[in-house]
């Protein structure tokens, strides 16, 4: 896990060009996407999820391991908190990047959480505290997404297909960046991720970033609504695909209200 961190953190340092976000984009993506995963609500900024083996904190709902687990998922947590010890933002003392969870079940987590015990306390603060600087990890992790991706193919026409629609969701016709474009992109990659690790897909079959730039209909002249409903059947495909002990058909729901937030 830790040198998955390191090259990404590497990628992202060496090969992107760098999406820089005003106070003011920085506030409002951070506020959206918070809105998105927790409704906003301070009792979701250190979380839980039903059927998951791992926590989901800040406005992301980054993921987040205890000591010596493992998950198909990508481990977000650990990122954001490297991208602000660069920053030097101050942390807890027991807090940095390579902290893991500090409860390893879910009993143990909401215990901590009831009581109000010290860690989690600390936690909630420093994540209330530090949302700009979350929404700026993000489009840290954006900017390192479209090479990332074009890494992983091998066909030059499909890396020319990618790069377009990126490019054709983040920007205006003028070439301007279209700023709903720009939360699109930074709120799906982190709410689905970049779609080229193998362990995050069911049946060989994917759901991020690039799954969803590949299957958008050529069509459809509204580019975020292309991106939004090629989204919805990514995610569909992935419910299909997922294990029946996950019981995925249950977020289906609102998942779709908040892609419909990309172009309604």
């Amino acid at each position: 896990m830790r040198f998955i961190l390191f090259f990404i953190l590497s990628v992202m340092a060496l090969f992107a060009t760098e999406i820089k976000l005003t106070d003011k984009q920085a506030n409002f993506i951070a506020q959206k996407v918070w809105q998105n995963e927790g409704a906003g609500l301070d009792k979701y900024l250190v979380h839980w999820n039903d059927g998951e083996d791992f926590a989901s904190v800040g406005i992301g709902h980054f993921i987040w391991f205890s000591k010596g687990h493992t998950e198909r998922f990508r481990e977000v947590f650990p990122m954001v908190l490297a991208s602000m010890e660069e920053k030097g933002v101050k942390m807890p003392s027991w807090l940095n990047s390579k902290t893991p969870l500090p409860w390893n079940t879910k009993a143990e987590f909401y215990a901590a959480k009831k009581a109000k015990s010290k860690k989690y306390t600390e936690l909630f603060t420093f994540l209330k505290s530090t949302m700009p600087e979350q929404a700026e990890f993000m489009a840290q992790r954006l900017s390192a997404a479209l090479p990332q991706m074009l890494e992983t193919i091998d066909e030059p026409e499909k890396q020319k297909l990618i790069k377009k629609r990126f490019y054709e969701v983040m920007h205006n016709k003028d070439g301007s960046v279209n700023e709903r474009g720009l939360y699109v992109l930074l709120d799906y990659t982190n709410f689905k991720g970049e779609g080229t690790l193998k362990s995050e897909r069911y049946n060989g079959q994917g759901w991020g970033l690039l799954q969803v730039l590949e299957h958008m209909d050529p069509k459809e002249v509204n580019q975020l609504k292309a991106f939004a409903e090629s989204a919805k059947a990514m995610l569909s495909r992935r419910i299909k695909n997922s294990p029946p002990a996950r019981g995925e058909e249950r977020w289906r729901k609102g998942w779709n209200v908040r892609l419909d937030t990309y172009w309604k």
